[in-house]
């Protein structure tokens, strides 16, 4: 979700603008959510073969 099409309830202008100290609010925890979202894709990348070879060593020791 993005920040281009909202409009603030406060200032009544866009909330990517930051206007007013609600609109910078809600823009800033827009983009900066936390989760996988501030994971680059390398980095899930490397934690995925590291899942997929601790899988691997698991079902070969069995």
């Amino acid at each position: 979700m993005s920040c281009d099409h909202l409009v603030c309830a406060r200032c009544a202008g866009p909330v990517e603008e930051g206007r007013c100290p609600q609109c910078r609010a809600i823009r800033d925890r827009m983009h900066h959510s936390g989760g996988l979202a501030g994971l680059s894709p390398l980095l899930l990348a490397a934690a995925l073969l590291l899942l997929l070879m601790f899988a691997l060593a698991m079902h070969a020791q069995f």
